[in-house]
């Protein structure tokens, strides 16, 4: 049946999609006759804990959630804050003719569609609508063209969600074993963690090399002008024909790679500089060649990512945040997505604004297209683009921070896409000489020059290292000729160091696991946001640094679950399960295979076989399947897989309570043991700073002996901070009715371990003090507390300036603070620990603050409290700029409405009141039934 037909008289249509943001957008595009609702993101799922799934379900479907001996049935629940949306989707469905299901177009989206049918069970037709674009016509022609629930998509994805499911439950209790409670596992964020690790190990074993070169300030001798500069710099390529060793002649070690090259020290290279002296230099060659260069594709999910935080300095999560809200407000097409075409519509709205903007010599004879680079490239969407068959101009939107910059870098690389290319001329020159001892030296200059800019006017992509020179920079030379006398104006001696491999950032680590193939697109923010949420990365600046835990974490899977975090094996999961999403493959044989080691015969035959080697359930590496690989961890030492030898007889270890460097026996007169400081690098911790952390005074020392009680008083580095505690006789209850506390007592701020004295630790643990009583008797006590130290009279507290006047505060001055009003407002303002600089998004200074939560970064706007890797100290103008783009695509927080209590039955209406009331009561409680609850739409992401 068409939707336009039999129920356009009259027909009353409901459409599911997934947020109420695009909800109210599409309800505005739909007009009366349709009812636009959200699902709210998915409103059912595998069950989180045993006590969401059913009674009649026992044992292993019970933990799992997947019946994993009847083919992998899942069981699915509906979600607790899901259920009061389901009821009001179905009492919505009662008064409905036709259901259209339109949730996103992708495997995820699908899946949610396939969950509403199941759940909602349908008695009218129901259709499947899909766009890419939410605008009026996109809209309007989505409702025109329905389709069919497509099975082959839910069938991949809820493959996918079950394989995740059994992976993340089988392998994470592993690691609360072997290494620490609450950890996780999973089929791509183990990967991901995996790649950061690695990359510190190759700079913990890496090893700096010290080179040498020269470079020269050469003059042609004339008068110069900005297309014919008088002089030019070139640095030494080759001496007596050997080329000059550069950073990319070492390896890790230090050594060189070829003994071809000429490796100059610094005296070497000064004698060189010295007998150039009073060379004559001549141009030898130049060699020049067209330049030409051509638009970069539209994006797509991993390439917004990625030059989002290069050129706005986003998260990939944050990138994300602003992009679902364009896409929901109609500004761009949908933002998950591996394809770089455009529509015809979209190809002639681009290059119509490039006429428009840039003239008609910047337009390209024929529309340009761009092949997908990714493989098995999901679903028919389109690139990220501006929405509409009319772009509109960055100012044409009215958007504004965060959401305006990501819409104009979408918007510049959707036009430039279909501009011409960018033409000019490359030029290298090389000039020589002989110097005063006889050597050859041979120096070179390459230049660039443009003389057609085509899309370089619209748009010019970032690059990760920020050293790179950019496309559109242009590097001019003297005009010269083979032969030309030039002179040596200065030549001046340039020291290098090789440097270790560049830590992984977020937009770096997105391009490795798409290059790699490893886990979707689409999936990536989240999977970034869950290693930094586990603690298993943190970051230094963008810079993502491996925690020790997640070294002890990638230890264990590396030795004892190898194929599991091996890249091609990852790689080619992904591959089988686009095989199943295209039908070529069948879901239960496959995940048996992965769960059980088990091959099955008849149709799936050999090749059943060769796939089950190649995902390494048959190949030596773990005989069996996941099943069987985790029922065996006797094998698995645990002290073993979390120590870490530094040197010195030095070890590193990962306990349950977070890293720690030890030497010695314990329990011996040698044994010495210090903590790690939570925001060390791992590349950081040598021999030497290890060294210098056990010299430090750490653990447990003793001050001396309570004289009242006779107990010891011992200084310990605690969690949060330095702290001193009584040592209670053996055999003191600890737990139960009868349990004896320590006294116990943080150090003051101005106090260290270094330093602090049984006299001062008698003190602090003396605390609180009573000062004295006022005039009516109340007593006043002297306290210190989470925000500082205060006087408490009754339930009046007052702060008080400093920590040490809670020794000395006398019954006067705190009467006296008494007397005065309470102040109550906020104190004044604390000075600021540190300035970054001006926010590109506000153009506000940007400060970081000590706040009642620890400090945080504000631009007088918008705060974001430091995450656990940074720090004061270290962080930099772009973390912060970060960390407050982050906390603005999340919007402001959402306050919880208290719930009523529960009222009592209503008595009989009185005479009183009057009927006017009791219209308004009936009018008030009609618009309660109707009004919808606002919730935040939440979709989430497949956990891999």
């Amino acid at each position: 049946m068409s939707p336009t037909s039999e129920t356009a008289q009259g027909g009353r249509r409901l459409v599911i999609v997934e947020s109420p943001a695009k909800a109210k957008t599409i309800k505005g595009y739909l007009g009366p006759g349709y009812t636009v609702e959200a699902s709210v993101g998915h409103i059912r799922d595998l069950p989180n804990g045993a006590a969401e799934v059913p009674e009649k379900y026992t044992g292993e479907v019970r933990r799992l959630g997947v019946d994993v001996e009847h083919d992998f049935q899942p069981v699915y629940v509906v979600n607790a804050d899901k259920k009061q949306q389901v009821k009001k989707l179905k009492e919505l469905l009662r008064e409905s003719d036709e259901l259209f299901l339109a949730t996103d177009e992708d495997r995820e989206g699908e899946a949610i569609a396939w969950h509403l049918q199941e759940v909602l069970k349908p008695k009218i037709p129901v259709h499947r609508m899909v766009f890419h674009e939410i605008t009026k016509d996109a809209i309007q022609q989505a409702v025109r063209t329905p389709r069919e629930l497509n099975q082959k998509l839910v069938d991949a994805q809820e493959t996918r969600r079950i394989l995740d499911r059994l992976y993340g439950y089988e392998v994470s209790p592993v690691l609360w074993k072997k290494v620490m409670p609450r950890l996780s596992a999973g089929r791509v964020q183990s990967v991901a963690t995996r790649l950061v690790v690695e990359r510190e190990r190759e700079r913990i074993a890496f090893r700096s090399a010290e080179y040498w070169d020269l470079t020269g300030t050469f003059s042609t001798g004339r008068a110069g002008d900005p297309s014919d500069p008088s002089s030019l710099v070139a640095r030494l390529a080759s001496v007596d024909g050997r080329r000059v060793a550069q950073g990319r002649d070492f390896d890790s070690l230090g050594q060189v790679k070829s003994g071809q090259v000429l490796h100059l020290d610094e005296a070497n290279a000064r004698a060189l500089a010295a007998a150039l002296e009073n060379t004559r230099f001549a141009v030898r060659s130049v060699e020049s060649k067209p330049y030409r260069r051509s638009p970069y594709a539209p994006f797509r999910t991993t390439t917004l990512q990625q030059e989002a935080s290069r050129k706005l300095g986003f998260g990939a999560k944050a990138t994300m945040q602003v992009a679902q809200k364009l896409y929901e407000n109609g500004y761009i097409t949908y933002m998950r997505t591996d394809s770089t075409t455009l529509s015809d519509t979209a190809v002639a709205a681009a290059r119509a604004q490039v006429t428009q903007l840039y003239g008609a010599d910047y337009l390209p004879e024929r529309p340009r297209t761009y092949a997908g680079k990714v493989k098995n490239a999901q679903e028919a969407h389109e690139a990220i683009r501006p929405s509409g068959d009319r772009f509109r101009t960055p100012a044409e939107t009215g958007l504004s921070g965060d959401q305006f910059r990501l819409y104009e870098l979408i918007w510049k690389r959707t036009v430039a896409s279909q501009m011409k290319d960018a033409t000019g001329n490359s030029v290298t020159v090389r000039i020589g000489g002989t110097a005063a001892d006889g050597r050859d030296a041979e120096f070179t200059a390459s230049g660039k020059t443009i003389t057609f800019h085509g899309f370089l006017k619209a748009y010019v992509e970032g690059a990760d290292d920020p050293n790179a020179e950019l496309d559109d920079r242009e590097r001019r030379l003297p005009q010269v000729a083979e032969g030309d006398a030039l002179g040596a104006e200065e030549i001046t001696v340039d020291g290098h160091a090789t440097k270790p491999p560049a830590r992984y950032t977020e937009a770096s680590l997105v391009k490795e696991l798409e290059e790699r193939e490893i886990g979707r697109p689409s999936t990536y923010a989240s999977i970034i946001g869950t290693i930094l949420d586990r603690g298993y990365v943190f970051k230094k600046g963008t810079a993502l640094v491996p925690s020790f835990l997640s070294f002890a974490v990638v230890n264990l899977l590396e030795k004892h679950f190898g194929r599991l975090v091996d890249y091609d094996f990852t790689a080619r999961m992904e591959d089988d399960l686009d095989r199943i999403a295209r039908g070529e493959a069948r879901a239960v044989p496959w995940l048996r295979r992965f769960y059980f080691g088990e091959v099955e015969d008849g149709a799936e035959g050999a090749a059943g076989a060769a796939s089950a080697a190649a995902a390494g359930n048959g190949d030596g590496d773990h005989l069996g399947g996941l099943k069987e690989l985790v029922t065996d961890l006797g094998a698995i030492d645990a002290r073993e897989v979390s120590s870490f030898p530094i040197g010195n007889g030095i070890v590193l270890r990962v306990g349950r309570y977070g890293p720690y460097i030890e030497r010695g026996e314990k329990d011996s007169e040698q044994y010495q043991h210090a903590d790690i400081p939570d925001d060390l690098a791992p590349d950081e911790l040598d021999v030497e700073y290890a060294e210098e952390l056990l010299a430090k005074p750490s653990g447990d020392f003793e001050l001396g002996t309570d004289p009242s009680t006779g107990r010891p008083i011992v200084a310990k580095a605690g969690r949060y901070g330095p702290y001193v505690t009584e040592v209670l006789p053996e055999g003191t209850p600890k737990t139960g009715k009868n349990a004896v506390k320590p006294r116990t007592a943080s150090l003051f701020k101005s106090m260290s371990l270094d330093t602090v004295t049984l006299d001062d630790a008698l003190k602090l643990m003396s605390l609180p003090r009573v000062v004295g009583a006022d005039a009516e008797g109340q007593e006043i006590t002297a306290q210190n507390g989470r925000y500082g130290p205060y006087l408490k009279k009754g339930t009046d507290s007052r702060s008080l300036q400093a920590e040490e006047q809670l020794f000395t505060i006398t019954l006067e001055e705190a009467l006296a603070i008494y007397a005065q009003p309470k102040q109550r407002g906020r104190a004044a303002a604390k000075p600021p620990l540190k300035e970054l600089g001006e926010d590109p998004v506000s153009g506000k200074p940007v400060v970081v603050k000590d706040g009642r939560f620890g400090p945080y970064v504000t631009d007088g706007e918008t705060n974001a409290t430091l995450r656990s890797g940074d720090s004061v100290e270290e962080i930099t103008p772009e973390r912060g700029y970060e960390l407050l783009a982050e906390k603005r695509a999340k919007g402001p927080a959402k306050k919880t409405a208290k719930k009523a209590a529960k009222k009592a039955p209503a008595k009989k209406a009185t005479a009183k009141k009057t009927a006017a009331k009791t219209t308004t009561a009936k009018k008030t409680a009609a618009k309660k039934t109707t009004t919808a609850k606002k919730t935040t739409a939440k979709k989430t992401a497949p956990a891999e």
